[in-house]
This record gives C-alpha cells, sequence and structure tokens, in this order.
C-alpha cells in the first residue's frame, strides 16, 4: 500500500524552521491503528491525516475533507500549524481550485483560504480564566524557577495553561530559558494541565519592535517537549493578549528554537483567523 505524504513547514517562508508536519492523502479509509502508526514512524509533533468523505470527491475540485491529527504517541482534538499544512499541500500541491477548503475535525468545522502569500485558517477563539498560583506552584517552579510571573490563566477548554512572565523581562530572557518540559510531568498535580503556555509581552522599541507578544509551548503531556509554533496555542493566546492590549488585529512570534510568526485577527463572531506562511521540503510516498 502506497500513501501520499508531504512535510510542510508551518508559520514560516524559509525551510527547516518554523514547525514542521506531515501530511499524508488518504483516498480510503485507513485502517484505526495505522493513524498512530505512522504518526509515530514520521516523528513530528503533528501528522495530518486528510481524508476524502465521500468515494467522489477529488483533492483538485472539491471544497470539503475530513482531517486528524496526531503526534507521536496520541491523537488530538487541535492543532493550528498541521492544518495550515494540509491546507498547503492541497493549495500549493493539488492545487485546488476552490478559494475556501472547509476541514471536518473533532473541533467542529475549521476553514482555510489563501491571501496573497499567507493562508489563513478560521479557529475557535479560547477564553482563559485567572488561576490560583498555588493549585499549580510546582509545575510553575519546573517551568519557570524564581522568575516572576506577572499573570496566571487557565483555557478549560484546551487544557493549556498560561504563564505570562513580568514585562520587566525581554525576548532574550525568554530565548534562553533552559525548560525540562519532561520534569512537567511530575510537577503537575492536578491532573487537568496538558499545555503549558510562557508569554511575554512584545517590544516597543529595538530590532524586534513590531510584535505585540511573544510565547514558547510545551506538551508533553502529548510526547512534545517543545512545539516549534503552535496555532491551538494562539488561539489562547490571541483571546488574553486581545483583552490585554485592547486589540483585534496582532502580530506574534513564537521563540522556540526554529521560530515562526503568526498573523491574529479576532472576528466578531466570537472566532479568530490566524495567518502564515509555508515551506514544502519533502514530497513523497509511505509504502508499506
Amino acid at each position: 500500500m502506497q500513501i501520499p505524504i508531504f512535510t510542510v513547514d508551518a508559520f514560516t517562508s524559509w525551510s527547516f524552521s518554523g514547525n514542521p508536519a506531515a501530511v499524508c492523502l488518504l483516498e480510503n479509509d485507513l485502517n484505526e491503528d495505522l493513524h498512530q502508526k505512522i504518526a509515530t514512524e514520521m516523528n513530528l509533533s503533528e501528522t495530518a491525516f486528510v481524508r476524502k468523505l465521500h468515494s467522489m470527491d477529488d483533492f483538485t475540485k472539491s471544497s470539503c475533507f475530513g482531517l486528524r491529527w496526531f503526534t507521536p504517541t496520541n491523537e488530538v482534538s487541535l492543532c493550528g500549524h498541521a492544518t495550515l499544512a494540509a491546507a498547503a499541500v492541497l493549495f500549493r500541491i493539488q492545487k485546488n481550485t476552490n478559494s475556501v477548503l472547509t476541514f471536518v475535525t473533532l473541533s467542529g468545522e475549521l476553514k482555510a483560504r489563501q491571501a496573497e502569500d499567507h493562508i489563513v485558517l478560521d479557529l475557535p477563539l479560547y477564553v482563559t480564566y485567572p488561576q490560583v498560583f498555588q493549585e499549580v506552584k510546582e509545575l510553575i517552579k519546573a517551568a519557570v524557577g524564581d522568575m516572576v510571573v506577572q499573570d496566571l490563566r487557565y483555557s478549560p477548554d484546551t487544557k493549556k495553561l498560561l504563564v505570562r512572565l513580568s514585562d520587566a523581562y525581554e525576548r532574550s530572557v525568554l530565548e534562553k530559558l533552559q525548560v525540562r518540559a519532561q520534569d512537567f510531568l511530575s510537577a503537575e498535580k492536578t491532573g487537568k494541565v496538558e499545555g503549558l503556555i510562557l508569554t511575554l509581552k512584545g517590544g516597543s522599541s529595538g530590532k524586534h519592535e513590531g510584535y505585540d507578544f511573544y510565547s514558547r509551548y510545551f506538551g508533553p503531556w502529548n510526547g512534545v517537549l517543545e512545539d516549534p509554533v503552535t496555532g491551538s496555542a494562539h488561539a489562547v493566546l490571541g483571546s488574553y493578549w486581545s483583552e490585554q492590549l485592547g486589540k483585534k488585529e496582532m502580530l506574534a512570534f513564537q521563540c522556540s528554537r526554529r521560530g515562526g510568526e503568526l498573523k491574529i485577527s479576532l472576528r466578531n463572531d466570537g472566532r479568530v483567523d490566524i495567518a502564515g506562511q509555508i515551506a514544502i521540503v519533502l514530497k513523497g510516498s509511505l509504502t508499506f
């Protein structure tokens, strides 16, 4: 059996930066256990499976497809960068003729459209709520040591904990922070956290002027120690920073080693548009 497979670097225009995702195009249903086996074999933070919903569907002409995402250890309910990668394969490689694609997912229907040199994702916007420090103090200690935490929020819909560092810190502090994400598994005592976001307000001067906020994201609970650029985390960050900054249009940078840029636009319908560029780095076939 052969399956077309691609590797796409998302939220970047340069190869070997941004966040890589594998994308498989499924002509027919795949045995359930093979999804996880393939994702484990690819060993990227996410592998996306795009499937036809009807036998007569066509990757070039149809506008609606099924989409699932798997980390090396489990299936997840939402992944932004792998959705961006899936849309890129359909738009750029399959030359899909539709202006908007719809993906049927565990998070409902998600849409993707082309806008000049970006692909724009229509994602849910997730509200955050104040989090009591004492409940997660061991996890915070494991993540940032004695650094000053300015705000602490929790997103129950995504099970992500948002840790805002003091505005006194520069971007370089976040970039240089040494994090042992594997330690989070034993430090997290509440049982409700499945992802940790570190974030910092953007600077108004210097060489990085123009970014509204910065972040890093860690997900050892899903087999991903640090994710290079995380669309789903920005569906949380977008909600938080819009409230803090009083803005609906924002530019964000995720400060992983690979790094990536995201354009964020809050919509009036309670959702968020997250736009990014892509670089296609691999085309091939899985054979088994």
